[in-house]
């Protein structure tokens, strides 16, 4: 009889364990493009810290904008909606008191499909 139960509970174990388990939480995987960037200084050497700002553009104006800070390496990455669409990608920098932007740094990313688009941004002084 003993053996009888433990076989049972064996057998109850396994199928458990064979079969998947409930989905909860799962999300569908929905396809993306990525902009993948790099900030370079004066000297071509990757900068931290630097804000970006990354807005997809409709005709004139923009429609949808993300911010990010570059981290150590210079680098910063966005997920965007796979398709085609038009970004635009500039570094907020803020020039020394008294003196206006001469040149504010800014790339036009073209996405097709679910693909990686990589750029760089190249402060000058």
């Amino acid at each position: 009889m003993a053996t009888t139960r433990k076989s049972l509970l064996a057998w109850s174990l396994l199928l458990v364990l064979a079969l998947p388990g409930p989905t909860f939480g799962e999300k569908k995987h929905e396809p993306y493009a990525l902009i993948f960037g790099t900030v370079y200084g004066p000297d071509h050497v990757p900068v931290r810290g630097v804000k970006i700002r990354i807005a997809r553009m409709n005709g004139k104006e923009a429609s949808k904008t993300w911010q990010h800070v570059s981290d150590g390496r210079g680098e910063f990455a966005q997920r965007v909606p796979a398709g085609t669409a038009d970004y635009l990608v500039w570094a907020e920098i803020k020039p020394p008191k008294g003196q206006p932007i001469s040149n504010r740094p800014e790339v036009r990313v073209h996405v097709e499909n679910d693909e990686r688009q990589d750029i760089g941004l190249h402060l000058t002084r």
